[in-house]
């Protein structure tokens, strides 16, 4: 993974999968000398643990970069293309640069000049990757919460922009709001053409 002294960044996203909102990724590089923190993939702990390990990991001395692509972009480039740019956006945004990156999952970062390694199920095995993972989630989390502030009628509080049933009726009804991903199946409503 990496030998002794080189600075080693896990990488992971959030929000692939949600027809509304950014995706977020998370890079984190952890301190040295830390105590050994119990990370796991977010996926399979609370929301109220990921909010404690976020903060800590922010109170730690880890470095920490994050990369948000917005919707319209997404639509622009197509969903992988934008999680890898999001990806790229964060390991730039740390300070000091890393070694060498550990990517959650089978893609690397294309044309890009930093050694890097693509680890599937990378969030479970890696403590930095894991670490990514919840910064992203937690980070995108906040993002969707203060969108529904602005959108009420979509309940991202609840769903965070994915395809709930509940979040699919809100579109039928309401029709996609500019932070939906209008190339998403169950947003790409046909459009009426307009009465003369």
């Amino acid at each position: 993974m990496g030998s002794m002294g080189e600075r080693i960044a896990g990488v992971d996203e959030a929000g692939r999968g949600p027809l509304a909102g950014p995706v977020v990724a998370a890079a984190v590089i952890l301190p040295s000398g830390a105590p050994p923190f119990p990370f796991r993939d977010s996926k399979t702990i609370s929301h109220q643990r990921r909010v404690i390990l976020h903060d800590w990991l922010f109170a730690s001395g880890a470095a920490i970069g994050i990369g948000v692509v917005e919707p319209d972009e997404i639509d622009r480039i197509n969903i992988l293309q934008a999680a890898l740019l999001a990806m790229r956006i964060a390991v730039e945004r740390l300070d000091p640069l890393p070694d060498k990156i550990l990517i959650d999952g089978n893609k690397t970062i294309p044309r890009f000049t930093l050694a890097q390694e693509a680890i599937v199920k990378g969030d479970a095995k890696i403590p930095a990757i894991s670490a990514a993972s919840i910064i992203a989630k937690v980070t995108r989390d906040r993002i969707m919460d203060g969108l529904h502030a602005q959108y009420p009628q979509y309940g991202f509080d609840k769903h965070k922009g994915y395809g709930t049933k509940e979040h699919r009726d809100a579109i039928l009804k309401h029709g996609p709001a500019a932070i939906h991903r209008k190339t998403f199946a169950g947003v790409c409503i046909v459009e009426l053409p307009a009465e003369s």
